[in-house]
């Protein structure tokens, strides 16, 4: 544990690429802080659930730990599954993509609040982690293109391990297969773009959330409905295209952004979508526009919110200087959007 202690903080300077906590004063001494801490928790988390058997049948309720060989990697995901969760009956499944600088266990946090969605409204989770250079899996990113990170520079098969994951959740439990779904903060949600590209014959709906398409390649082209929410005063993954000046450390590690309205765009036309969106929510600090005409019963929808910066609305988590906007709900959309897919 010391080892891995020391090996996190000798790496204070690579975290600020993602993580806004360079600029405050006392900024070094709280990530020391906040390493400890999250080393800690990862290590106690090791210790009280060892990681499971990949081909075992998964019957009960709760979270399971997995650790599996891809690409020549250990590659790590948790599985978290719903207390109503019945062998008997085809379940969703969700991916969940944690932020560049981030980790499976930070995104499973409370501080998302998507465990406890998918406890209320009964679909199976997983929070598969980046890749990291770093034992502990900290201060990992994924390959979503042009971003980010390690990821992107030895360019990792993420790809390949996310299909690598939904074969094997598939055989250890009852999925619905025309029910699987991605989404993700940030980087997170770039590579959720990226599996739209690459595997729409899997995955039914996508929802990005302050992240928008960076990728290179749409290798398949086809139609898959999207969600995008994004503040308007996102500092990070600006909303009009670029990176926020004063967001990364090394501006080499990550791109200048696509624009929102140039990834709507895109995706409007995969799916063929035709006609102008329609306005379907309109409250105080957020609005929300779908395109619901597109082929294949596919469909186009954004949500905006006025502020709450690089974060998760809804959400306790705060990645930038605003707090979340709370004038939606990511989780509520998000899941709204993916149950009211045909």
């Amino acid at each position: 544990m010391f080892y891995r202690v020391i090996s996190a903080l000798s790496i204070l300077s690579i975290s600020c690429l993602f993580l806004s906590l360079c600029h405050p004063a006392h900024a070094e001494e709280r990530f020391r802080e906040k390493i400890k801490e999250r080393i800690a928790s990862r290590i106690s988390q090791k210790t009280a659930n060892q990681d499971a058997d990949v081909y075992s049948k998964i019957t009960q309720s709760g979270d399971y730990n997995f650790s599996i060989q891809h690409d020549g990697l250990t590659r790590s995901y948790i599985v978290h599954v719903p207390p109503n969760y019945n062998p008997q009956k085809p379940t969703p499944l969700v991916f969940a993509f944690h932020g560049g600088g981030g980790d499976m266990d930070y995104m499973a946090s409370e501080r998302y609040g998507l465990k406890s969605k998918a406890d209320k409204s009964g679909f199976i989770i997983v929070f598969p982690n980046g890749y990291s250079k770093f034992n502990s899996g900290l201060l990992a990113t994924w390959n979503a293109g042009e971003c980010c990170g390690d990821a992107r520079d030895k360019k990792i098969d993420d790809i390949g391990f996310i299909e690598t994951i939904v074969q094997n959740v598939s055989q250890q439990m009852n999925i619905d297969r025309n029910r699987i779904f991605a989404t993700g903060m940030s980087n997170g949600g770039m590579i959720s773009y990226a599996v739209a590209c690459e595997l729409p014959h899997i995955f039914r709906a996508i929802a990005a959330v302050a992240g928008t398409d960076n990728t290179t390649t749409c290798s398949h082209s086809r139609p898959i409905s999207i969600l995008h929410i994004h503040a308007k005063d996102d500092t990070h993954v600006l909303f009009n295209g670029g990176a926020g000046k004063d967001a990364f450390k090394d501006p080499s590690k990550v791109t200048d952004f696509n624009s929102v309205p140039d990834t709507l765009s895109k995706w409007v036309q995969i799916n063929k979508c035709q006609g102008s969106p329609e306005r379907v929510k309109t409250v105080k600090g957020a609005y929300c526009d779908l395109y619901n005409k597109c082929a294949e019963d596919m469909q186009v929808k954004i949500c905006v919110t006025e502020t709450g910066g690089h974060s998760w609305p809804g959400g306790e988590k705060r990645r930038a200087k605003n707090p979340p906007s709370k004038a939606i709900s990511a989780n509520d959309e998000i899941w709204d959007f993916f149950e009211n897919q045909k």
